[in-house]
């Protein structure tokens, strides 16, 4: 068999019934943090020009944007995307590196509130999306991610699961979605040169190519069946090595949507744990002054290094990768959330004047751990000529330094910009989302229908 035929018989073999409870629970609290982000992000501008370009491309109103936007499911996938994800503030797997969330969530409710399906059939749906594009970003990392964005093409492999789940696909039909899924998986690294909405755009294309590769496969549609192992398919293609056995290890017999993280800083992944350590050190530094300081040293992997080692940032976007500023802020203010990142804090000389003392280099430890553990280590150097050490392996929102169910619920109320009361109706829904059918929770979410006009 394929890799894609074994996967499919998987996908075909999971049944709500069979999920354990806390799996099941897990699972919503991932839907929770989805809907965090989601709601925030629709005030992005990179998502206001999503919405209009959607709003050229046209179609049925069979699914419904952040914004209220009735549109086809493909355009309503597509916004959603790019909105989950522009916040930084999604849900990130330590092994596999793809924020499933941003890619998987967008297309399946989409087709979930398309044919009035059930909050079951969801969750169902979201699990086994989790688990092949989980199963895709370990074969191939790490060396697929030197260049690849692995949300955006591992992603659109779970993108086109969870909607062949939905769509009730034979195994036959998920083969060939696969195939065209792979064919269409992309995405680079090159965006985080400029800072560029590229990254937008990523999640949002993977959402609506997950789409589009289950309904071509519904019709018949053929694509490549060993498009994962195929001698010119994905891995070989997009991986200098890769290990296949990633793909099916106890595969039926984990749920590897339980191994995912969450964020609780508003910055790219690979700067938390340094954040985490630098508001440890907060109150130390705000009682000595930063003319105290002598130099601070941050330690951590290469791979943050190469996606965070940006000593003069131009945008607060751009602040959000940038090592230097994350640990300065989070040194100085206190803080690492949305609020923190403003053009104010971009600017701040006192900031500016401590990522001037800060040197960012990568922990020969730290560095043999990854991709386990995303860990760092910070150093600060006194004027007295004492210093403090702190170090940590797991930032917090990791498995091992686990979010609890309230702090889900703490972050969608500080995120979401809507009143208490309609608050308190999403998360009820949400948390008994196995009761309901998906577009009942559409109706709590969108009580009105907004249409804009071009």
């Amino acid at each position: 068999m394929t890799l894609s035929e074994q996967l499919a018989q998987y996908i075909e073999d999971v049944r709500f019934d069979d999920i354990p409870q806390d799996v099941v629970q897990f699972t919503k609290l991932c839907i929770v943090d989805y809907y965090s982000s989601l709601l925030k992000g629709q005030e992005a501008e990179p998502v206001r020009m999503m919405e209009q370009v959607a709003q050229v491309l046209g179609g049925e109103k069979q699914a419904t944007a952040v914004t209220g936007l009735k549109t086809s499911i493909t355009n309503a996938a597509f916004i959603n995307g790019g909105a989950s994800h522009v916040i930084e503030l999604d849900d990130i797997h330590k092994a596999s590196i793809v924020h499933a969330a941003t890619v998987i969530m967008p297309a399946a409710i989409a087709i979930a509130e398309w044919k009035n399906l059930s909050g079951k059939q969801l969750i169902e749906a979201i699990i086994v999306g989790y688990e092949v594009a989980f199963r895709v970003g370990e074969t191939v990392t790490p060396s697929h991610y030197y260049y690849f964005h692995n949300t955006a093409t591992c992603g659109t492999f779970g993108a086109a699961a969870a909607v062949a789940k939905l769509l009730d696909l034979s195994k036959e039909q998920i083969v060939q979605a696969f195939g065209s899924a792979g064919t269409q998986a992309a995405g680079l690294w090159e965006f985080i040169e400029d800072g560029a909405m590229s990254k937008q755009l990523h999640p949002g294309k993977a959402a609506m190519n997950g789409i589009l590769s289950a309904l071509l496969a519904q019709q018949g549609f053929t694509g490549a069946t060993a498009i994962l192992e195929g001698r010119r398919g994905f891995f070989e293609a997009m991986s200098d090595e890769y290990d296949v056995t990633r793909m099916t290890e106890k595969l039926g017999q984990q749920y590897k949507i339980t191994e995912n993280a969450f964020k609780v800083h508003a910055s790219c992944r690979h700067t938390h744990a340094a954040m985490d350590l630098a508001l440890e050190l907060h109150k130390k530094v705000e009682k000595s002054g930063i003319d105290f300081i002598k130099s601070v040293e941050v330690g951590a992997y290469q791979v943050a290094l190469d996606i965070t080692d940006a000593k003069n940032p131009q945008t607060i976007y751009a602040a959000k990768f940038s090592m230097q500023f994350c640990v300065a802020l989070a040194l100085l203010t206190g803080e690492g959330g949305f609020d923190a990142f403003n053009a104010d804090t971009l600017q701040d000389p006192t900031i500016r004047k401590l990522m001037e003392k800060l040197t960012v280099s990568v922990d020969e430890n730290i560095n043999s751990q990854y991709p386990q553990e995303w860990g760092a280590k910070i150093q600060i150097h006194w004027q007295d000529g004492s210093s403090d050490v702190v170090q940590s392996r797991f930032p917090k929102g990791d498995p091992e330094n686990a979010l609890t169910d309230q702090d889900f619920i703490n972050k969608f109320n500080s995120l979401v910009p809507l009143e208490e009361a309609h608050k308190e109706k999403i998360i009820h829904d949400l948390l008994h989302l196995e009761t309901i059918q998906v577009q009942q929770l559409i109706r709590t979410l969108h009580p009105v229908e907004h249409i804009s006009i071009v």
